[in-house]
């Protein structure tokens, strides 16, 4: 039976959703760099195969970038891996991209004959690292059952994305199965939070249903939601992927441009892809990256009273 010393692993974050396209990738890429940023040190892991954490941190098709073959191994073999060291200050990825495959093909044939073990190979993997971070995200990918598995196995908390529509709202079933299904492995495992992304800010009879509805859902109260928000904008999010900038990054990039009449007078250039809505977008970001620390420690000091 694998055994797993989870004393580093009490600030492992699964951002999870059974659904594509609910902003898992975006949060865990802005939510790591605004903690890093603030002086937290941080480590992001990508099990995606679509690898999109590289897009949002600017390092696809770098020499960096090995499209998640040292991750694929750890998790298939075992042994020691080295994420990719500050590829913003105080922040180190695990890539992830199309190896991953090969780690979900290993790790359900080894699941076949060590269940327990395939479930952890994750944690194994982050247990002797994971006390030189400060935060730990898991960027999961929507349709892998087995990476997904992987993740909550070695997560403390799971922090689950969700859009206000009902189809979106589907994945939650998934999300609360695959956290049910580790529990025997990982009994400490809880649920953060669920965010709401996509959100319309005038839209508050929408936002209310959707708070009851998730609450429902997991038999919670409504602060199973967070109070953070976060809207989305498609220029923005086109702009830092083109960039390989995050959205704070993005937004002090417009904050230190020429100004309008500069633009008017010839005296300067307008910058590409400069959205007005990253400051909004970003500031929502903020808002999320403070709420789940501030939850996280009250979490902390609840079990230490």
């Amino acid at each position: 039976m694998t055994v797993i010393d989870r004393t580093n692993l009490e600030r492992v974050i699964a951002v999870i959703n059974g659904k594509g396209g609910v902003l898992k990738t975006t949060l865990t890429a802005n939510v790591g760099g605004m903690l890093a940023a603030s002086g937290y040190r941080v480590l992001l892991v990508d099990l995606d195969p679509q690898g999109n954490l590289a897009e949002d941190l600017g390092y696809t098709d770098s020499a960096q970038d090995d499209q998640g073959r040292s991750l694929a191994q750890a998790l298939m073999f075992g042994g020691d891996a080295a994420p990719l060291k500050n590829v913003r200050t105080n922040l180190d990825v695990f890539a992830g991209g199309s190896a991953l495959d090969q780690a979900t093909a290993g790790l359900a044939a080894r699941g076949n004959k060590d269940p327990d073990g395939a479930k952890l190979a994750l944690a194994s993997l982050l247990s002797p690292i994971a006390g030189g971070y400060d935060m730990v995200l898991l960027d999961c990918p929507p349709g892998d059952e087995t990476l997904q598995t992987a993740a909550v196995a070695a997560a403390r908390w799971a922090l689950v994305p969700v859009k206000s529509d009902r189809s979106s709202r589907k994945g939650l079933s998934a999300v609360a199965a695959r956290l049910d299904a580790v529990l025997s492995v990982n009994p400490s495992l809880d649920l953060l939070g669920v965010v709401l992304v996509d959100v319309g800010k005038a839209a508050k009879a929408v936002e209310r249903e959707a708070r009851q509805n998730v609450a429902e859902l997991f038999n919670a109260d409504h602060d199973v939601v967070l109070t953070a928000t976060v809207r989305h904008s498609e220029a923005t999010a086109q702009a830092t992927r083109e960039r390989g900038l995050l959205v704070h990054e993005l937004d002090d990039d417009i904050r230190k441009g020429p100004k309008w009449y500069e633009i008017r007078r010839g005296d300067a250039q307008a910058p590409a892809h400069s959205p007005r809505s990253a400051t909004s977008v970003a500031d929502d970001l903020q808002a999320v990256a403070q709420e789940v620390v501030a939850r996280i420690v009250r979490a902390e000091q609840g079990a230490t009273a």
